[in-house]
């Protein structure tokens, strides 16, 4: 039987799982892909994350990829208005915090196991037993959900997960080729009928994150994203038409959640993350977030499995992260409110969403 079992290998569960490793404590890492993804995604790391996986031996690999300060280069209706400088975290690409969190579980001799999706769980007063979708069944002394906003585990535990979807998607994702676009900035065209298009430049790469208005289709209704589509998008609303948009690995779309978990531990299972709450973009905390739960979640169960306090210290993590999450999901709903009402003046972008 192992220590902990950790379902989900994104940036919460690998930290997790790197924090209980340094620790001596037993870890198995399982996730339902069958490979690592390259998606640029969550794309920015705070200082308390930083300083987190600086105590995990993993921020020098991240500071070695990613870049301390970018410039928003703001743009309406296609004219260029004005530049801002940001420096306070680091940019990077999710997939690439991962690779370093995975690599340095490996240091610590843990290596996550893909294709091993969760099936079904049943725990007793001893521990908790997980049936993978292969059929494989592992026991563990505990179990940390750390798979995501449709969470498994979540559901087959039955916690509400209490908030409101609006009903319309908010905007576009992808990576994409922009050659003869400038790297040095993070253009964001915004123009007056409220639409708009962002290209930030993802260290590391050839590749700019995409995020933009969706596109309406004839009937109203708005059309999936594609690499035609960005390029349509960008047209509309950058008006450089000396630039065409290639390479498209990832297409995504976001609406608006703002949900939270009404219990982060039923039991011997805890949620963390994602799977815990989710909440708008503005601000970049959904990762760091994440990030916060896990590190709190293995001081948490370290204390329980090699202290003197043993199960009694378990509902120190709730107690604490919990109220963590709903002020996040408090703040980044009038962030992102700012953000839109701000990008309607010329001059004005993401910047509005920080503090």
């Amino acid at each position: 039987m192992t220590d902990v079992l950790i379902a989900g290998s994104g940036p919460t569960g690998l930290t997790l799982a790197c924090d209980l490793a340094r620790r001596g404590i037993g870890v198995r890492v399982v996730e339902g892909r069958r490979a690592p993804h390259r998606a640029s995604r969550g794309k920015g790391l705070n200082p308390a994350s930083l300083e987190t996986f600086e105590a995990l031996g993993a921020a020098g690999r991240m500071t070695a990829v990613g870049r301390r300060e970018i410039v928003l280069r703001k743009y309406f209706d296609g004219a260029y208005i004005s530049d801002t400088a940001v420096a306070d975290g680091l940019l990077i690409g999710q997939w690439q915090v991962e690779e370093a969190l995975r690599e340095r579980l490996a240091e610590l001799g843990v290596r996550v196991e893909y294709g091993a999706g969760l099936a079904s769980l049943a725990q007793d007063a001893g521990g908790v037993g997980v049936e993978l979708s292969d059929g494989t069944v592992i026991r563990a002394r505990y179990l940390a959900a750390c798979d995501g906003g449709r969470s498994t585990i979540r559901r087959l535990l039955a916690i509400p997960f209490e908030g409101y979807t609006e009903p319309e998607q908010a905007m576009v994702l992808g990576d994409v080729r922009a050659p003869g676009l400038s790297r040095d900035f993070w253009h964001q065209w915004y123009t007056s009928d409220s639409g708009g298009i962002l290209l930030c430049p993802m260290p590391g790469t050839d590749t700019f994150q995409l995020q933009a208005s969706p596109e309406p289709d004839g009937r109203g209704e708005f059309l999936p994203p594609s690499e035609e589509g960005f390029q349509r998008l960008f047209d509309r609303h950058a008006r450089m038409p000396g630039i065409r948009l290639s390479g498209a690995g990832w297409l995504s779309f976001w609406r608006v959640n703002v949900r939270m978990a009404d219990r982060m531990r039923e039991g011997r299972v805890f949620l963390a993350g994602d799977a815990a709450h989710v909440h708008p973009i503005a601000g970049g905390l959904g990762m760091n977030t994440g990030v916060q739960d896990a590190a709190a979640l293995a001081r948490t169960l370290a204390a329980a499995l090699t202290g003197p306090a043993g199960d009694e210290v378990l509902d120190g993590y709730e107690a604490e992260r919990l109220p963590a999450a709903a002020a996040v999901l408090a703040d980044t709903a009038q962030r992102y409110e700012r953000v839109r009402a701000a990008v309607r003046t010329p001059g004005r972008g993401t910047e509005a969403g920080r503090r």
